[in-house]
């Protein structure tokens, strides 16, 4: 790409393309090519005028070459540029914003006054119709109050007055469907898709392969648990599929051969063999946001309130301006009532305050799925967190494979990573890890891989029952043995680690000693938590009395339960909810599902088990518990500032209300302050919550 350099610091460079026109795709293009650069720690592109701003660390020179091998041809840029990253999306608003304005500037500037009149009569006879087809209705609500504002002005000859109230209405209707519509597109963005791998069915055996060698006609196998990566036809298996991210249905559907499965839904129970149809599932996006868009989920209570409050107050409005002419017999007085309404900025400042801090939450890498589900944190008093991969480390590691009957540890390790990685939670990619890090490479040659959701894998290798997963599981469930005079060995295992045990034929072949270190920052979230506030922290594990116990302890929770199955996870939640708690579960496995259904707000890590993160109402990185601290501070702050929201709304108004009345300001004040107060409100709500 040729480009000149129009200002730079150190660490920090300007440059102008040397090109006419830059396309919103290009300027995505040089954006996510700029971030791909391992110097970069910060760029725009900005497609007006074909400049990019970039901060980065090293060497100067790295960037200039950069800039100069960037090809907009180059096919795996391309391939880095996701099909909606909300660009276009925001040149059209600002566009329609701009348009705006400098039309109403023109139209006083050049446009004769009687000109002007006829062209503001004729703007408003789609709010006067709509005000009728209202009152049609039997309804007085806003489009009642904004044609009768509009209406009398024009009636009294106050042809500015109708243009400035239209005008207003006009912008803060944009900023509205501006706001609203970036929030879903930022929503459904982070709900779609992110596999990079699948299994590909080659005659009798799976082969994980890049979803980019799939092609259409192509078999997949998606196992329990898993996210159905590619829409196509089900040519073989049973599943109960949840589709709630696509189509909002809270009960799982039932998918056998002849169903179509859609990419993004999730298999719950079973395993299906799919004919792929739509290689890029590229309709996913638009029925996320059609759903999104349709959802009750995006409203939260107070959004409901402000809209009830907002139609209830109009007929007040209509009243005190009756009442006001009876009074005084002061047409002036009166029309000042009825250019004052509350239910503007009602109706338009609290929507935008929810959408907005469900964008912001996503600026810290969190995914909230609905403004209720905001509204729930900043009431919760109690949360629930799952142990392993949640208040530990998201990546644990193998510390030792202890073998049993003389069998060779590499081999049990290949075996053990063979079944885990069809199930990946945390523990198991640790398995799949730790076999890859020791280069064993293997080929599918087990049959059907069974998951019995919170105890472990089973399957059959050369016609030999195999499984592993927990004590409870192979020990309890399966009766498998330990091998004779290796009992000792047996209880000598390390109890500083977690286990998973692997057997063959009934008898133990192996233990792989997983390292689960407690999370650095577990402690201090705790205490963060209590002081934003929860009351109440409770751990739940199915790991042992003993390992829970000393977790418990180091991290400071208020209560813990260990050796638990899933479903003690989902009736604890449903308790403290019966007790009138609100309750926040935090999970990573296929086996904390029910319980973050059971919650009044479900949380999911992201690295963890991709049917826990389809079922629950919000995402969390892994990265870092503290995201947690920051998901609740946004949401008490959102309460805040929609209670403050309020307050303005109502006082404002009704001074304004009251200076008109007393005849301090004309109606034509009290509009311009009223329309002025609404966007100010309006825009003050687009503000992040927390710095």
């Amino acid at each position: 790409m040729k480009f000149t350099i129009k200002h730079e610091i150190k660490g920090r460079v300007r440059i102008s393309a040397d090109q006419q026109n830059m396309t919103c795709h290009q300027a995505d293009m040089l954006l996510y090519y700029l971030y791909s650069q391992q110097h970069v720690t910060s760029a725009k592109v900005y497609e007006r005028t074909g400049d990019a701003a970039i901060e980065y660390v090293g060497k100067r020179q790295d960037i200039i070459d950069a800039l100069l091998s960037f090809r907009y041809e180059d096919e795996k840029i391309q391939a880095m540029v996701p099909d909606h990253t909300g660009r276009e999306l925001n040149a059209k608003y600002q566009e329609k914003l701009i348009n705006k304005v400098l039309f109403r500037v023109a139209r006083k500037i050049f446009l004769p006054a009687p000109l002007r009149a006829a062209y503001i009569g004729v703007c408003a006879v789609k709010y006067i119709i709509a005000g009728v087809r209202t009152l049609a209705k039997c309804k007085l609500e806003v489009a009642v109050l904004d044609a009768t504002a509009i209406g009398v002005s024009l009636l009294r000859g106050d042809f500015e007055t109708a243009g400035s109230i239209m005008f207003l209405l006009g912008i803060g209707e944009t900023l509205e469907e501006w706001t609203h519509k970036k929030s879903v597109d930022d929503l459904a963005r982070s709900m779609s898709l992110n596999i990079e791998k699948v299994w590909l069915k080659s005659g009798e055996t799976e082969v994980l392969v890049p979803i980019t060698d799939i092609r259409k006609e192509d078999t997949i196998l998606v196992h329990m648990g898993n996210v159905i990566p590619l829409d196509g036809m089900v040519i073989g298996g049973e599943a109960m599929v949840n589709q709630a991210s696509l189509t909002g249905e809270s009960v799982p559907v039932k998918k056998e051969e002849g169903s179509y499965a859609y990419a993004g839904t999730v298999i719950e129970e079973g395993e299906l063999t799919i004919c792929v149809k739509q290689k890029s599932g590229s309709t996913r996006f638009e029925k996320i946001v059609t759903m999104i868009e349709e959802s009750e989920k995006l409203k939260s209570s107070l959004e409901g309130k402000a809209a009830h409050l907002a139609d209830a107050l109009v007929p007040y409005s209509f009243a005190g301006t009756v009442l006001t002419y009876l009074l005084t017999r002061n047409v002036t007085r009166a029309l000042s009532v009825l250019m004052v309404d509350f239910s503007c900025a009602l109706k338009l400042a609290m929507p935008i305050a929810v959408l907005s801090a469900m964008r912001e939450a996503g600026q810290y890498h969190i995914t909230v799925k609905g403004g209720k589900f905001l509204e729930a944190i900043a009431e919760a008093d109690t949360i629930v967190f799952d142990k392993t991969g949640t208040l530990t480390k998201a990546q644990p590691t193998v510390a030792k494979v202890v073998t049993f009957g003389g069998n060779d540890e590499m081999e049990m390790l290949r075996i053990a990573a063979c079944l885990e990685e069809h199930f990946p939670h945390s523990m198991a990619n640790a398995v799949v890890q730790e076999a890859k890090s020791r280069k064993l490479l293997h080929e599918e040659m087990h049959s059907k891989v069974d998951y019995i959701v919170a105890h472990g894998i089973s399957t059959e290798i050369d016609g030999k029952k195999v499984i592993i997963g927990s004590s409870h599981f192979v020990f309890e469930d399966e009766r498998c043995r330990i091998p004779e005079k290796e009992q000792t060995k047996y209880q000598e295992l390390p109890e500083e680690y977690s286990h998973l045990y692997l057997a063959i034929e009934g008898i133990l072949c192996a233990a792989i000693c997983i390292e689960d270190p407690l999370r650095e920052e577990a402690a201090g979230v705790m205490t963060s938590l209590k002081k934003a506030g929860i009351k109440k922290v409770v751990m739940m594990t199915g790991d042992s009395d003993r390992t829970a116990r000393a977790i418990a302890a180091r991290v400071g929770v208020d209560e813990y339960y260990s050796e638990v199955l899933p479903e003690d996870k989902a009736n604890f939640v449903e308790k403290e909810k019966a007790k009138g708690r609100k309750v926040i579960m935090i999970g990573d496995g296929i086996n904390d599902s029910p319980a973050l259904s059971a919650a009044d707000v479900g949380i999911a890590i992201s690295e963890g088990a991709q049917l826990a993160r389809e079922i629950a109402d919000i995402t969390i990185s892994a990265d870092d518990l503290y995201e947690l601290v920051t998901l609740k501070l946004i949401a008490n702050g959102l309460m805040r500032r929609i209670r403050k929201n309020y307050r303005f709304v109502i006082g404002f108004n009704a001074g304004l209300i009251v200076l008109g009345v007393m005849g301090i300001i004309p109606p034509t004040t009290s509009a311009l302050f009223h329309n002025t107060s609404t966007l100010g409100i309006s825009l003050s709500s687009m503000k992040n919550l927390i710095s």
